[in-house]
């Protein structure tokens, strides 16, 4: 996707392909009120993606101590709504201090990056949208290293690790892949805001639609 995608049809709607080509995924910045949209994308994760997704199959009560313990003050989330205002794709940022031992990078902070896409939404290129937009996003706050840990298998995890050119190391069914990003310039600092004052209006719009139906809906039930 280029400026010029957005700047055309900034509220394109996705979820199916037009004239051969992708959609436009648009990712925005999760808050605190997105919790409960989260912890349903994860709780309706299949098994064998929550596998993927955290190295193993964790039960509800997990996934729900996971959701709840994210803190939004030191971590970044990022999402994608669909068409009907669903989460169907979260990608978690999480900070760290550099490890003192470590010879990749002098920076103060490292990053990890794991994502989640619902079976609806792949293969349409949401994975790397949300790496992207974490890339991004360290690049513009002085963290120059981003890592990404995953089992081997992890066909999606392995494929955005290589797009991205990243440095993969595996290890007894194991995975860890790093990039090292390029400091922030002026032209990063504003590709990050207009990505997210893009993925804001969509986001005011899908969900004022939702509102607009319901209460339609309603209307005409009293009829």
């Amino acid at each position: 996707m280029n400026s010029s995608d957005l700047f055309q049809n900034p509220l394109r709607r996705w979820g199916k392909h037009r004239n051969g080509k992708r959609p436009t995924v648009l990712v925005k910045e999760l808050r605190e009120r997105d919790r409960r949209r989260m912890l349903r994308h994860f709780l309706e994760l299949e098994d064998s993606d929550r596998l993927l997704r955290f190295g193993s199959v964790l039960p509800d009560e997990q996934l729900t101590n996971y959701v709840n313990g994210i803190d939004f003050s030191r971590d970044m989330v990022f999402g994608v709504h669909n068409r009907v205002f669903r989460l169907v794709a979260v990608g978690h940022l999480a900070f760290a201090p550099r490890d003192e031992t470590s010879t990749v990078t002098d920076k103060e902070r490292v990053a990890e990056f794991g994502v989640s896409v619902s079976r609806s939404a792949r293969g349409l290129g949401v994975g790397s949208r949300l790496f992207e937009r974490a890339a991004i996003h360290c690049r513009n706050n002085d963290v120059d290293t981003l890592y990404m840990h995953c089992l081997s298998s992890n066909k999606t995890m392995m494929h955005i690790a290589k797009k991205a050119g990243m440095e993969i190391h595996r290890d007894y069914g194991e995975a860890d892949a790093y990039l090292k990003l390029l400091p922030a310039d002026p032209a990063s600092m504003m590709q990050e805001a207009l990505h997210e004052q893009f993925a804001m209006l969509d986001y005011t719009y899908k969900a004022n639609k939702r509102i607009a139906v319901k209460w339609l809906g309603r209307l005409i039930g009293k009829k």
